[in-house]
């Protein structure tokens, strides 16, 4: 049995040799060639808004804001989706282990002990004439099988479940960007509805005290009902505007505690003490298009889609050959354990086994032309993954851009419809301007006060969409 074990040892040292030296069919795997263009500088960048650095990893903290940066925690550790993006890639990196599992002699040892009549035996005994006997058969058997990679069916298999965990763990990068996104985006959105709520209250406030004073000219005598119904139907119309606020803010809210696993009763109600938007103390850094592309998760998938779709022509390439094993096989059988290892007792082999599927190659070759088609969809989708990057980036940061001079324009507006209604209250005062003028200058003020706080919450929302477009936020650890 020694003997039988040495032999079967040099074999595979010799087989595994062999393997190594030979080459993998199929083609080698290079990275895909961007668009033209791809990784030059965003069209629109503007060094007056951005900087030209890297966005950081954990971009959420540059808004200083330290409940935020607890919820994009919170929201790491309690998803669901993220829950099951891991326990999708634990799945992939076991498959990946199994494939290399390849690599090695596949070994099946059997030990077995019967208790009754053997036919073989009952014949010998017959022979001898010796009646049949009950007795016990024992029997072990160690089995040894290795493929010999000769055309590189192993190697490939292992390069495309690399390639495929890989890809898995991009998809779960790619959530962790969109969690924190949307985390932040629940919150800035509950902070900008309690500024545009604090507004629309400081609206009512303010038409309600020039409606009071329009009531007081009218017992005064100086002053009409006509002009005390307008000025509170004004008041009605601010009124008005803060329910559907409020209720949208709640809404935020519930999408907040579900962001962070958490159920409606058990809402982050601390968050609704925030009424201003998160605001960065720096310009916001975008980087350029090389950076985005290594940094996109979804690119980085697309790009390990197509790794793995090379090396899967490979293994369907290496079919076209034999399939070369070498087997070995040791035991001993007895109706005693001294028989087992005893000359008489022993059995043991070793050998090539090859199999090979000839001269038919009609489902091979299928199979490598649809490898080969999987390929050219792989390559596409990278292709179309690199255009959508880029086609979000610009898109999101010309919003941005439109929507800071969009701010700008208004808070001048603001400013204007506040002198303009200082103006006209002191002239009605005064008796040099009507009920009327009044009344249409708080109309502009109220207008002018509520497009400026929608224009902060845009220009929030904004800048969390550049920061996801950017690929930002895969990289933060979890605690």
């Amino acid at each position: 049995m020694r003997f039988a074990f040495r032999i079967a040892r040099l074999a595979t040292v010799a087989v595994a040799a062999l393997a190594l030296a030979a080459c993998a069919v199929g083609p080698e795997y290079h990275a895909p060639p961007t668009p033209t263009g791809a990784t030059a500088p965003l069209v629109s960048f503007d060094p007056a808004r951005e900087s030209p650095g890297a966005p950081p990893d954990d971009w959420w903290r540059l808004y200083s804001d330290p409940r935020l940066d607890a919820y994009v925690r919170e929201a790491f550790a309690a998803n669901a989706d993220l829950a099951a993006a891991e326990a999708n890639l634990s799945a992939a990196r076991a498959i990946l282990e199994a494939s290399r599992a390849g690599q090695y002699p596949n070994t099946t040892a059997v030990a077995g002990a019967v208790y009754g009549r053997d036919a073989a035996t009952d014949e010998i005994l017959e022979i001898g004439g010796h009646p049949p006997q009950t007795i016990w058969k024992l029997d072990t058997l160690l089995d040894v099988s290795y493929e010999v990679d000769l055309f590189g069916r192993v190697r490939r298999s292992i390069e495309a479940a690399h390639a495929d965990a890989e890809a898995v763990a991009a998809a779960r990068d790619g959530l962790k960007v969109t969690v924190a996104a949307e985390t932040a985006r629940a919150y800035a959105q509950v902070c900008t509805l309690g500024e545009q709520i604090a507004v629309a209250r400081h609206a009512q406030q303010v038409v309600s005290r020039e409606a009071d004073i329009s009531h007081n000219r009218r017992l005064a005598g100086a002053g009409s009902e006509f002009e005390e119904i307008r000025a509170q139907g004004l008041v009605a119309q601010v009124r008005a505007a803060i329910p559907p606020l409020e209720g949208q803010r709640r809404a935020a809210l519930f999408q907040l505690a579900a962001l962070l696993g958490r159920t409606p009763a058990n809402a982050p109600t601390e968050a609704l003490a925030c009424e201003t938007p998160p605001r960065l103390i720096a310009l916001i850094p975008v980087g350029d298009g090389a950076a985005l592309l290594r940094r996109r998760p979804d690119v980085r998938q697309a790009d390990r889609r197509v790794a793995a779709a090379t090396a899967r022509i490979g293994v369907a390439t290496a079919d076209l050959y034999p399939r070369v094993s070498l087997t070995g096989l040791a035991g001993g059988v007895g109706s005693h354990l001294s028989d087992l290892t005893a000359e008489k007792g022993l059995t043991w082999g070793v050998g090539p086994t090859v199999a090979w599927t000839f001269p038919n190659q009609t489902l091979p070759r299928a199979r490598i032309r649809s490898a080969k088609a999987g390929e050219k969809a792989a390559l596409a989708g990278f292709d179309a993954t690199v255009l959508q990057a880029l086609k979000e980036t610009e898109t999101a940061l010309s919003a941005y851009g439109a929507e800071l001079d969009r701010r700008e324009a208004l808070a001048e507006a603001q400013d204007k419809a506040r002198r303009g209604y200082e103006l006209a209250h002191g002239q009605v005062l005064a008796g040099a301007a009507s009920q009327l003028d009044l009344l249409t200058a708080e109309q502009s003020l109220v207008s002018a006060e509520a497009a400026v706080a929608a224009s902060d919450a845009a220009v929030t929302q904004d800048q969390i969409a550049v920061f996801k477009a950017l690929g930002g936020g895969w990289g933060a650890p979890t605690p």
